[in-house]
Order: C-alpha cells, then structure tokens, then sequence
C-alpha cells in the first residue's frame, strides 16, 4: 500500500510475518524479471534491477529465487512471462481515490480481480483518467535512520534533486522528481548512506482525512486488492491521523 506513509510503513513490516509472505515474494520476484527485461541483467548498469534486488533482499526473499528471476528476465534461462503494466482507478469508502497498478500476463484476469475486489469491499471503478490526475510520479527512497541526522541525509542528496525529507520514525522519506531518483539513491551511496528501497510511485496532489470507520473500509478494500497475485501497488490519497491508526489497530 503506497498512500499514507505511516500505514505503508506498517503493513511493510507485518507483511514480513504474516500469512501474505508468499505473495510479497511473488510480487517482488515479479519486478526483478521484469527490470532484468526491459534494463538488462546485470545489477550494476541497471539501477532499477538493482534496486529491485535490494528490496527483495531486505524483505528475507531467498537469493536462489532472485537469481532465477534475473535470469529469467535476462533471457539466460527459460520460462519468463511477457507482463504488462495496467493502470486501474476507482474510489474507495470516504470519496478516497485509489490507483491499481497492475503487472500481469492476462489483462482479462486482472481487470476481472480487481473489479470484484472494488465492488465486494465498498468501492467503485471509475473511467480512465478520472483520478490519475490526482495523483504525481515521485522517486520514494527510505533510508533506516540508525545513527544518521536529517541534516546528514538532506546533505547527501540535496544537489542530486531531492525536493522533501519526511521523518517516519524509524525512516527517512526522501521525495524528488521521478526522473532523479537514480541521482537521489546513487548519492546516497556515494555518501557511504544505505537506503532500504528507491522506487517511483504515484502521490496524492491533496489528500482525504479518515475517521476510524472510514479507515477500517478503506483497509478491507486495499487488503483485498492487494491479495491479487496481479496487483503490484495500491496508491490512494488518504490521510489518517495517528490516534484513528491507533483506534483502528
């Protein structure tokens, strides 16, 4: 889920321990072949591969699978798939609007799961268009604080682009325009700094407050999109404060 940074930051945790592990892995395995195919296969001249390898690295995904996905994606074994990315809009409970990025081998399937998630739970598809524009491609990167400042990690990447750092308690965020966020995540590096993900995702231009039962709807809706193998990421343009997440556990 990519909407409000602190529940985002949640589930990525729990996703470690809970019974969705597998299809975190399916789905992060899923963008190292991907990567691998359209950039290359090697890592080093392929920062979206790279990037992708150390995300699935940090989320306990087994080397031999991602060495299997690379190779896959490279064309130095048999059996990858031909995905393509499918973009879905909707609106979820509390007028929030949600985008659904899809990575998928059968367009049929995906539009027929997300479509059934959207109606069981409250939500309701909307036209192409209609709620993208709400939205901006941003570079996300998160840096794990340890014993680094703000003032350190503004210092490393404020000339490569970085527009907002934003304090997630155990993380930073730091945002830039889509088109720097190599930049961003290579002077990080090149400052001895570690980053735990660099990827380009959609943020809301403006976002919707939620009380506790609007929170809980919105959650059911994403938790049932997401339990599609197709659906990649969820980016909505909710806000909840931090007592509401409390309440809502």
């Amino acid at each position: 889920m990519s909407g409000h940074s602190k529940w985002a930051t949640t589930k990525h945790k729990k996703a470690g321990i809970d019974a969705k592990r597998g299809k975190l892995f399916a789905k992060l395995v899923k963008n190292i072949e991907v990567a691998a195919r359209s950039g290359g296969g090697d890592p080093d001249g392929n920062p979206t591969l790279y990037d992708a390898i150390l995300k699935a690295t940090k989320n306990s995904v087994p080397k031999d699978n991602i060495e299997r996905a690379r190779k896959r994606g490279a064309g130095e074994e048999a059996g990858g798939a031909e995905y393509q990315t499918i973009m879905y809009e909707g609106y979820a409970p509390g007028g929030v609007a949600l985008l659904v990025e899809c990575l998928t081998d059968n367009r049929n399937r995906a539009a027929g799961e997300v479509r059934t998630a959207m109606t069981r739970n409250g939500g309701t598809m909307a036209d192409p268009g209609s709620v993208q524009y709400l939205f901006e491609r941003k570079g996300v990167v998160l840096v794990t604080k340890g014993e680094l400042s703000e003032d350190d990690v503004l210092g490393a990447v404020l000339d490569a682009g970085a527009e907002e750092i934003s304090d997630l308690g155990e993380q930073f965020e730091i945002i830039s325009e889509a088109g720097d966020l190599v930049a961003v995540r290579t002077a990080l590096r090149d400052a001895g700094y570690e980053y735990d993900s660099a990827e380009a995702n959609f943020l809301p231009s403006m976002t919707v407050d939620l009380d506790a039962d609007n929170a809980r709807k919105v959650f059911k809706l994403v938790d049932a999109l997401e339990d599609s193998d197709d659906v990649q990421n969820v980016y909505g343009n909710f806000d909840v404060a931090d007592e509401v997440l409390a309440e809502v556990g």
